[in-house]
């Protein structure tokens, strides 16, 4: 039977995945970023995750589909990690 999540997929293990994935893009943009960015491994995964969501709006404006997916993701990271303290008055 097929789920709102994806085929066969339970709901536990799409977080599971979600959340490696983010780790994995969290952690590679904040070892691409120059300077410190010091934060949880929490925090990191949802770096990745809306670095995801930004990478993902600008595949979506540009129009180049889902091919260049990782690379995005880890390019919102990065602009997340750039823009956050700036929002904040961290500079």
């Amino acid at each position: 039977m097929e789920n709102a999540v994806g085929v066969g997929m339970g709901l536990g293990l799409f977080l599971l995945i979600v959340a490696v994935v983010g780790a994995i893009i969290g952690l590679i943009a904040r070892a691409l970023m120059p300077g410190p960015n010091p934060m949880s491994i929490g925090m990191t995964i949802v770096l990745g995750i809306a670095g995801s969501v930004v990478g993902g709006l600008i595949s979506r404006l540009l129009n180049l589909g889902a091919g260049p997916g990782w690379v995005l993701s880890i390019l919102g990271a990065m602009l997340l990690l750039w823009v956050v303290p700036k929002v904040r008055g961290k500079v």
